[in-house]
Protein backbone atom coordinates (compact mmCIF):
# COMPACT_ATOMS: atom_id res chain seq x y z
CA UNK A 1 0.00 0.00 0.00
CA UNK A 2 1.00 3.28 -0.75
CA UNK A 3 1.91 6.43 1.98
CA UNK A 4 3.67 9.77 1.99
CA UNK A 5 7.21 9.60 1.37
CA UNK A 6 8.27 13.20 0.24
CA UNK A 7 7.05 16.10 -1.91
CA UNK A 8 9.77 17.58 -4.55
CA UNK A 9 9.61 21.09 -5.08
CA UNK A 10 11.01 23.73 -7.46
CA UNK A 11 12.19 26.62 -5.22
CA UNK A 12 13.58 29.76 -5.76
CA UNK A 13 16.89 31.02 -4.16
CA UNK A 14 15.32 32.68 -1.44
CA UNK A 15 14.11 29.86 0.06
CA UNK A 16 17.33 29.05 0.72
CA UNK A 17 19.34 32.23 1.31
CA UNK A 18 16.92 34.93 2.37
CA UNK A 19 17.09 34.70 6.51
CA UNK A 20 13.87 36.36 6.56
CA UNK A 21 12.15 33.83 4.39
CA UNK A 22 14.01 31.26 6.19
CA UNK A 23 12.31 32.79 9.84
CA UNK A 24 8.99 33.19 8.15
CA UNK A 25 9.18 28.83 8.05
CA UNK A 26 11.08 28.38 11.66
CA UNK A 27 8.62 30.88 13.20
CA UNK A 28 5.62 28.56 11.85
CA UNK A 29 6.63 25.50 13.69
CA UNK A 30 9.47 23.90 11.26
CA UNK A 31 12.28 23.76 12.41
CA UNK A 32 14.97 24.48 8.73
CA UNK A 33 18.14 24.51 8.39
CA UNK A 34 18.65 25.03 4.54
CA UNK A 35 22.31 24.76 4.08
CA UNK A 36 22.47 21.07 5.02
CA UNK A 37 20.89 18.70 2.27
CA UNK A 38 22.06 17.21 -1.18
CA UNK A 39 23.44 18.69 -4.23
CA UNK A 40 26.24 19.64 -6.55
CA UNK A 41 27.44 22.58 -8.55
CA UNK A 42 24.85 22.89 -10.27
CA UNK A 43 21.84 21.79 -8.04
CA UNK A 44 21.14 22.73 -4.02
CA UNK A 45 18.41 20.59 -2.30
CA UNK A 46 17.49 21.38 1.40
CA UNK A 47 14.99 19.31 3.08
CA UNK A 48 12.10 20.49 5.59
CA UNK A 49 11.49 17.57 7.76
CA UNK A 50 7.99 17.06 9.04
CA UNK A 51 8.13 13.83 11.12
CA UNK A 52 8.73 10.70 8.64
CA UNK A 53 7.79 13.01 5.43
CA UNK A 54 9.10 15.73 4.24
CA UNK A 55 10.10 18.22 1.30
CA UNK A 56 12.92 18.11 -0.79
CA UNK A 57 13.05 21.92 -1.77
CA UNK A 58 15.74 22.42 -5.51
CA UNK A 59 17.17 24.77 -6.40
CA UNK A 60 19.18 25.16 -9.59
CA UNK A 61 22.95 26.83 -9.31
CA UNK A 62 23.54 26.09 -13.49
CA UNK A 63 21.52 25.53 -16.86
CA UNK A 64 22.05 21.76 -16.50
CA UNK A 65 21.12 20.79 -13.00
CA UNK A 66 24.55 19.23 -12.58
CA UNK A 67 22.91 16.02 -12.55
CA UNK A 68 19.25 16.31 -11.12
CA UNK A 69 16.64 14.35 -13.27
CA UNK A 70 16.52 15.86 -16.74
CA UNK A 71 12.52 16.90 -17.21
CA UNK A 72 12.85 18.11 -13.55
CA UNK A 73 15.28 20.49 -14.79
CA UNK A 74 13.84 21.13 -17.82
CA UNK A 75 10.63 22.50 -16.06
CA UNK A 76 12.53 24.45 -13.82
CA UNK A 77 14.10 26.17 -16.60
CA UNK A 78 11.29 27.05 -18.05
CA UNK A 79 9.78 28.76 -15.31
CA UNK A 80 8.44 26.30 -12.96
CA UNK A 81 7.96 26.74 -9.29
CA UNK A 82 6.00 24.40 -7.04
CA UNK A 83 5.15 21.22 -6.24
CA UNK A 84 6.73 18.98 -9.15
CA UNK A 85 6.60 15.19 -7.87
CA UNK A 86 4.30 13.26 -4.94
CA UNK A 87 6.72 10.46 -3.91
CA UNK A 88 4.76 7.49 -2.36
CA UNK A 89 6.78 4.75 -0.18
CA UNK A 90 6.23 1.25 -1.38
CA UNK A 91 7.04 -2.13 0.18
CA UNK A 92 7.60 -3.79 -3.10
CA UNK A 93 8.86 -1.41 -6.22
CA UNK A 94 8.83 -3.98 -8.42
CA UNK A 95 5.88 -5.28 -8.15
CA UNK A 96 4.32 -2.25 -8.38
CA UNK A 97 6.23 -1.33 -11.62
CA UNK A 98 4.84 -4.96 -13.16
CA UNK A 99 1.14 -4.17 -11.85
CA UNK A 100 0.93 -0.68 -13.60
CA UNK A 101 2.57 -2.02 -16.90
CA UNK A 102 -0.17 -4.90 -17.20
CA UNK A 103 -2.28 -1.83 -17.06
CA UNK A 104 -0.49 -0.42 -19.42
CA UNK A 105 0.41 2.87 -17.50
CA UNK A 106 3.71 4.15 -18.79
CA UNK A 107 6.55 4.04 -15.98
CA UNK A 108 10.10 4.54 -15.80
CA UNK A 109 11.94 1.39 -14.85
CA UNK A 110 13.09 0.89 -11.10
CA UNK A 111 16.15 2.55 -10.61
CA UNK A 112 18.81 4.10 -7.71
CA UNK A 113 18.97 7.47 -7.99
CA UNK A 114 22.37 8.46 -8.89
CA UNK A 115 24.27 11.92 -9.32
CA UNK A 116 27.57 13.32 -10.07
CA UNK A 117 29.79 15.15 -7.85
CA UNK A 118 33.08 16.74 -7.60
CA UNK A 119 33.45 17.94 -11.36
CA UNK A 120 31.56 14.59 -12.18
CA UNK A 121 34.62 12.60 -11.37
CA UNK A 122 32.29 10.76 -8.46
CA UNK A 123 28.98 9.28 -9.00
CA UNK A 124 26.70 9.29 -5.72
CA UNK A 125 24.29 6.43 -5.03
CA UNK A 126 21.66 7.31 -2.92
CA UNK A 127 19.96 3.73 -0.82
CA UNK A 128 16.80 3.92 -2.76
CA UNK A 129 14.75 3.15 -6.03
CA UNK A 130 12.93 5.28 -7.73
CA UNK A 131 9.91 5.12 -9.99
CA UNK A 132 8.13 7.59 -11.89
CA UNK A 133 4.15 8.20 -13.62
CA UNK A 134 4.50 10.22 -16.54
CA UNK A 135 3.65 13.89 -16.19
CA UNK A 136 -0.18 14.93 -15.81
CA UNK A 137 -1.42 16.89 -19.04
CA UNK A 138 -3.19 19.09 -16.86
CA UNK A 139 -0.59 20.53 -14.17
CA UNK A 140 2.83 19.67 -14.20
CA UNK A 141 2.83 17.17 -11.58
CA UNK A 142 4.27 13.62 -11.44
CA UNK A 143 3.59 10.65 -8.99
CA UNK A 144 6.77 8.96 -8.03
CA UNK A 145 7.48 5.61 -5.86
CA UNK A 146 10.19 4.77 -3.73
CA UNK A 147 11.41 1.37 -2.06
CA UNK A 148 14.59 1.71 0.36
CA UNK A 149 16.83 -0.68 -0.26
CA UNK A 150 16.59 -2.12 3.20
CA UNK A 151 15.74 -1.62 7.30
CA UNK A 152 18.89 -0.49 8.00
CA UNK A 153 19.02 2.21 5.05
CA UNK A 154 15.22 3.14 6.38
CA UNK A 155 17.18 3.84 9.96
CA UNK A 156 19.78 5.24 8.84
CA UNK A 157 17.88 7.78 6.85
CA UNK A 158 15.96 8.64 9.67
CA UNK A 159 19.68 9.71 11.82
CA UNK A 160 19.67 12.78 8.75
CA UNK A 161 16.00 13.63 8.80
CA UNK A 162 16.97 16.92 11.78
CA UNK A 163 16.04 19.14 12.35
CA UNK A 164 12.72 17.74 12.72
CA UNK A 165 9.18 19.72 13.38
CA UNK A 166 8.48 16.76 15.50
CA UNK A 167 10.08 18.54 18.10
CA UNK A 168 7.16 21.09 17.84
CA UNK A 169 4.55 18.98 18.07
CA UNK A 170 3.91 18.62 14.64
CA UNK A 171 4.26 14.71 14.02
CA UNK A 172 3.84 14.43 10.38
CA UNK A 173 1.88 15.23 7.02
CA UNK A 174 -1.81 13.32 6.73
CA UNK A 175 -3.60 15.30 4.29
CA UNK A 176 -2.69 16.60 0.28
CA UNK A 177 -4.97 18.45 -1.89
CA UNK A 178 -3.89 19.44 -5.20
CA UNK A 179 -5.95 22.02 -7.00
CA UNK A 180 -6.15 22.53 -10.49
CA UNK A 181 -7.49 21.55 -14.11
CA UNK A 182 -6.87 17.95 -14.38
CA UNK A 183 -8.22 16.72 -17.92
CA UNK A 184 -10.23 13.38 -18.30
CA UNK A 185 -6.96 11.42 -19.11
CA UNK A 186 -5.62 12.25 -16.23
CA UNK A 187 -8.41 11.56 -13.93
CA UNK A 188 -8.85 8.03 -15.72
CA UNK A 189 -4.80 7.54 -14.69
CA UNK A 190 -5.75 8.30 -11.46
CA UNK A 191 -7.88 6.00 -10.72
CA UNK A 192 -6.05 3.24 -12.24
CA UNK A 193 -3.13 4.03 -10.18
CA UNK A 194 -4.93 4.24 -7.17
CA UNK A 195 -8.26 1.69 -8.24
CA UNK A 196 -9.73 0.53 -4.74
CA UNK A 197 -7.87 2.93 -2.28
CA UNK A 198 -10.53 5.70 -4.08
CA UNK A 199 -12.91 6.30 -1.19
CA UNK A 200 -15.02 9.30 -3.29
CA UNK A 201 -15.52 10.48 -6.58
CA UNK A 202 -15.85 14.27 -6.54
CA UNK A 203 -13.68 16.12 -5.29
CA UNK A 204 -11.36 12.49 -6.60
CA UNK A 205 -10.15 11.38 -2.50
CA UNK A 206 -7.88 8.58 -1.83
CA UNK A 207 -6.95 6.41 1.02
CA UNK A 208 -3.75 6.28 2.02
CA UNK A 209 -1.88 4.37 4.41
CA UNK A 210 -1.49 5.11 7.95
CA UNK A 211 -4.64 7.17 7.63
CA UNK A 212 -3.19 9.54 5.11
CA UNK A 213 -5.16 11.16 2.19
CA UNK A 214 -4.95 12.68 -1.27
CA UNK A 215 -7.27 14.69 -2.53
CA UNK A 216 -7.57 16.06 -6.48
CA UNK A 217 -9.91 19.05 -6.49
CA UNK A 218 -10.75 20.76 -9.52
CA UNK A 219 -9.49 24.35 -10.34
CA UNK A 220 -8.44 26.70 -12.65
CA UNK A 221 -5.01 27.60 -10.98
CA UNK A 222 -2.03 25.03 -9.95
CA UNK A 223 -2.07 25.02 -6.19
CA UNK A 224 -1.58 22.67 -3.42
CA UNK A 225 -2.26 22.53 0.45
CA UNK A 226 -0.93 20.10 2.55
CA UNK A 227 -1.86 19.33 6.36
CA UNK A 228 0.33 18.76 9.24
CA UNK A 229 -0.52 16.72 12.51
CA UNK A 230 0.01 19.47 15.24
CA UNK A 231 -0.75 19.09 19.07
CA UNK A 232 1.20 22.27 20.01
CA UNK A 233 -1.63 24.98 20.69
CA UNK A 234 1.32 27.75 19.67
CA UNK A 235 1.35 26.15 16.62
CA UNK A 236 -2.12 25.25 15.46
CA UNK A 237 -3.74 26.87 12.66
CA UNK A 238 -0.20 28.61 11.56
CA UNK A 239 0.94 27.84 7.90
CA UNK A 240 3.14 29.12 5.30
CA UNK A 241 3.98 29.07 2.33
CA UNK A 242 6.40 27.52 -0.44
CA UNK A 243 6.13 28.21 -4.04
CA UNK A 244 2.62 27.03 -4.93
CA UNK A 245 2.02 25.08 -1.48
CA UNK A 246 0.41 26.09 1.91
CA UNK A 247 1.73 24.32 4.10
CA UNK A 248 -0.81 24.33 7.11
CA UNK A 249 -0.89 23.03 10.93
CA UNK A 250 -4.02 21.38 11.96
CA UNK A 251 -5.46 19.87 15.76
CA UNK A 252 -5.51 16.06 15.66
Amino acid sequence: MFKFDHFVVNVDRKYQKDKAVINNVIKSGFPYEPSWGKGTRGFKASNLWIGNEYFEMINLLKVDGGGWKKDWVDLYNEGHRGLICIMLDVDNINEVYENFKSKNISITNPEYLKFKWLFNLLTRTMPWQNSYIKFFEGIPLQIGFQQMKDDKARNFMKQYMVPNSNENGISGIDKVIVKGALTSNDKDLLKIIFDSYIIKDTPLTISLNEKQVLIFQEDKNYLVEIFCKCNNKDFINKNISIENITLLNSSY
